[in-house]
């Protein structure tokens, strides 16, 4: 197996609880516990996990002294999952926005994706997330705008984690945000400030395109965002479970597009 694909390995059993064990490294991967024990080490150094006794856990930053930290998957663990079907999520996603269209952003590793895509249209992008800026920084056609709030690193997003509206007065033809979980039962998140974030930006668009890979369908962990029936689309990879899609459909998501 190559090291690239044990890594990916890696990362999928540390997204459901934060935490992985040698043993169940051992099973999922086929490598002998020295080459698992490097993947490991080199991971670790690399400050993408940290390896504690028993296993390895997923790495979230310290918060600033006085500041406030999230719970779930840090951006650069998130960045490292699923990268191939978030790739062409982010395409797919970036091919519905319309020249001279304001849109907005919320940030995630897969509406990361879209960055690349979206030179050359004269768009105004709102977002909160300080990776998605700099992404977008030097497209000079684009103009950005951000809400004020608290910057938490772990993300490195702005949220105003105390519940007022930081938003600027802008309103966009499209949202783009991602989640945690996904299932008949809503959009989860695991936090409850990224949860009320997301909730105020659904009040700043005329459409929803929620982006999440297959590995987030049929989890329902966390606190929901909002019903699958305010969705407008959603935007996933081949790997989705058909049955679950048209679960979906009947709780009342709109469209549902495959990235190839």
């Amino acid at each position: 197996m190559h090291a690239t694909t044990r890594e990916k390995l890696i990362f999928d059993a540390l997204s459901a609880t934060g935490f992985v064990s040698y043993r169940d490294l051992e099973a999922a991967l086929d490598a002998s516990p020295a080459t698992i024990r490097r993947d490991l080490s080199r991971l670790e150094e690399e400050g993408r996990i940290a390896r504690v006794h028993g296993g390895a856990k997923a790495v979230v930053d310290e918060p600033a002294r006085g500041g406030l930290a999230l719970q779930g998957t840090p951006f650069a663990a998130s960045m490292g999952q699923n990268i191939d079907a978030k790739r062409a999520i982010g395409r797919a996603a970036a091919a519905l926005v319309g020249q001279g269209e304001g849109i907005i952003i919320d940030g995630g590793s897969t509406t990361y994706q879209m960055c690349e895509h979206l030179g050359g249209r004269g768009l105004q992008v709102l977002t909160n997330s300080l990776h998605i800026v700099g992404a977008l920084l030097p497209l000079t056609d684009i103009q950005l705008l951000v809400p004020s709030g608290t910057i938490f690193r772990e993300q490195n997003i702005i949220l105003a984690p105390s519940g007022e509206d930081s938003m600027p007065d802008f309103h966009a033809r499209r949202l783009f945000i991602g989640a945690s979980a996904v299932s008949p039962r809503g959009i989860f998140q695991p936090d409850a400030v990224l949860v009320a974030s997301q909730r105020r930006l659904l009040d700043h668009a005329d459409e929803i395109v929620l982006v999440a890979d297959s590995s987030k369908l049929a989890l329902t962990s966390g606190a929901i965002v909002c019903q699958v029936s305010r969705i407008d689309r959603l935007i996933t990879d081949a790997a989705a479970d058909p049955e679950l899609l048209r679960q979906l459909q009947a709780a009342g998501l709109a469209q549902v597009t495959i990235a190839e």
